[in-house]
């Protein structure tokens, strides 16, 4: 059996050895404000352009039920509410507290009674 030649490896180009300084950026004509931008006035990147409806979270629900373990739930609120709940059927009756303080919450009946 005869053996395959090895191909000849790629040369890759030689690295410099030390350090380089380095260069500033070409200077560009006309200063360095932007154009269409008043001379004095800062400008800023806007965030998201779109514009929602009006409507913003207040309330969360955060249910963790890993398999094997034991489920967990909380439940916070803009009011203040943070509950906790630890096992099946805690977790289940704060699950259901959560969906009874929609309706009863001062903060929900406050700005629905504003955009009426």
């Amino acid at each position: 059996m005869s053996t395959r030649p090895i191909p000849p490896l790629k040369c890759l180009p030689a690295t410099p050895t030390g350090p380089h300084p380095a260069e500033p950026a070409p200077a560009t004509p006309g200063g360095g404000a932007a154009k269409g931008v008043a001379e004095g006035v800062p400008s800023s990147v806007r965030s998201d352009p779109q514009t929602g409806d009006g409507r913003f979270p207040v309330a969360w629900l955060t249910i963790s039920a890993p398999r094997g373990a034991v489920p967990t739930a909380t439940s916070t609120c803009e009011c203040g509410r943070n509950l906790f709940a630890a096992g099946h059927r805690k977790a289940l009756a704060l699950i259901d507290d959560h969906t009874r303080h929609r309706d009863t919450c001062p903060l929900r009946i406050t700005e629905e009674r504003n955009v009426s």
